[in-house]
């Protein structure tokens, strides 16, 4: 068993990993209220532009999947040296004045360090941080990269109301520098499965299954509706997913190890870290949005109205992740999923006579109940996997998170768009539209993730002591 204390080293390791992954989120949550304008500058549909955002956590997700084996593979320095790299010339491409097309190259290198950096930063706390502490170092974990949430609109929009949204980049590179310092004095550790072979096919497959799905409400939001190619769309995404299913359960080194949700507590716990993450990225992109085309305000407007929220959510986690530790799940996940469905039905109530003030507020009410339960959702699963396969657990988890945060993208621009198609000379009234069925979705899946909370609460038992040890 590991010491009940956490090293300078191993916080400074955490620190490395935390800004590089708070520099991809920072990014991706700026970009967001750019996307109106971005639509003129560039002369494309807001389906297409979204891929900025959209394309980046898909990307990540692709990544992502592949964690287990690389940090099974390789020592942690090396990747996070890799990571920083790409990161860095993902950013200086993202910051010249290029087209549209090279920008979405630039941001797909970006997503590919986030892809590498993230799950780093949870192996690291898994690997490194006792049980005991487990809970706080993840809630402060998702309170450092939470934070670039909070400030990512309101930076976005200042940056693009006064100078150039391509400023948002450059900016970042002095926090690459300090992350990369940090990684490189303190990160240690070490690989634990050299000969873990890569599965290839797993990842072609899994790849397949992610853009044809997403690509079933690309389409409807470009058709406005059905058409032959979401017909095809949802065919390969079928076919796809059981060949990789079946792929992952007869593997010997899957790419992703589905046996780890035989467990029904991770399962379970699995589903709603999904559908958490769904909503936040999901609000998070449709907010800013609907409220420069319904209210008509501006980039640095719409960014501000989104700040105390993300502040809130990011200060209150590592406290929320030590009542956890206190009081076990049952608590801070009920408290969680009933806010997200007041939160969701609430601003549904209120589409149609929105104002500034009020979506500022009842985003806070939102935030706060997705981290809630958002850290502990993952904690608390991370209890029921062997020590042994808390690589696998994370990778997984990560690969549910990021894709969790690209369908939700994807969903909510459908929604929007599919409105826009409908209503093509009222933008306001198609905005309110669109958004409101959005805010519905959002309801529906804050049920069943109350649902599955309460089924979870009913099969969990304490993990066993051979659970409990750390790596």
């Amino acid at each position: 068993m590991q010491e009940e204390r956490v090293t300078l080293q191993t916080k400074l390791s955490i620190a490395a990993t935390a800004l590089l992954s708070f520099d991809g989120i920072l990014t991706e949550t700026s970009l967001n209220v750019t996307f109106p304008g971005m639509t003129a500058e560039f002369g494309l549909p807001l389906s297409t532009i979204q891929l900025l955002t959209s394309g980046y956590l898909l990307m990540v997700t692709v990544i992502m999947s592949t964690s287990s084996f690389l940090l099974k593979r390789f020592d942690a320095r090396p990747l996070f040296r890799c990571a920083i790299i790409i990161a860095i010339l993902g950013t200086v491409l993202c910051s010249l004045p290029l087209n549209y097309w090279l920008l979405l190259l630039g941001r797909l290198m970006q997503a590919m360090a986030t892809g590498i950096s993230t799950p780093l930063l949870i192996h690291v706390i898994l690997s490194m941080v006792p049980i005991s502490h487990r809970g706080a170092y993840i809630g402060l974990a998702n309170m450092v990269t939470s934070f670039a949430p909070a400030l990512g609109p309101t930076y976005g929009g200042l940056i693009n109301h006064y100078f150039s949204w391509r400023i948002i980049f450059a900016l970042t590179l002095p926090l690459l520098l300090v992350s990369w310092i940090l990684g490189e004095t303190n990160l240690r550790l070490k690989a634990d499965g050299a000969g873990k072979s890569f599965d290839g096919l797993g990842l072609v497959l899994l790849s397949l299954f992610m853009v044809s799905f997403t690509e079933i409400f690309d389409q409807i939001g470009v058709a406005g509706g059905w058409s032959p190619l979401v017909g095809v769309a949802i065919a390969v995404a079928a076919a796809t997913l059981a060949l990789f299913v079946w792929r992952c359960l007869k593997a010997r080194s899957p790419l992703l190890d589905l046996r780890i949700l035989r467990t029904p507590i991770v399962s379970l716990r699995g589903a709603n870290y999904f559908i958490l993450q769904f909503i936040n990225i999901g609000s998070s992109f449709l907010l800013p949005v609907f409220a420069e085309n319904f209210l008509g305000i501006d980039s640095l407007a719409a960014g501000l109205m989104l700040l105390p929220g993300s502040l809130l959510g990011a200060l209150i986690a590592p406290f929320v992740g030590r009542l956890y530790d206190r009081r076990g799940p049952r608590l801070v996940l009920l408290v969680s999923n009933v806010s997200l469905i007041v939160g969701a039905s609430a601003l549904w109530a209120v589409t149609g006579r929105a104002t500034v003030v009020l979506l500022t507020l009842l985003y806070m009410f939102l935030r706060a109940g997705f981290n809630f339960g958002y850290g502990n959702t993952m904690s608390d699963a991370s209890k029921f996997v062997d020590g042994s396969k808390q690589t696998d657990f994370n990778s997984l988890f990560n690969v549910l998170q990021q894709y969790a945060g690209s369908l939700g993208t994807t969903v909510l621009s459908s929604s929007l768009s599919l409105s826009e198609a409908r209503i093509p000379h009222d933008v306001k009234a198609a905005s309110a539209a669109g958004a409101g069925n959005a805010f519905a979705l959002l309801i529906v899946m804050s049920l069943v993730a109350l649902a599955l909370t309460l089924v979870s609460l009913k099969v969990r038992r304490d993990p066993t002591p051979q659970l409990r040890t750390v790596e």
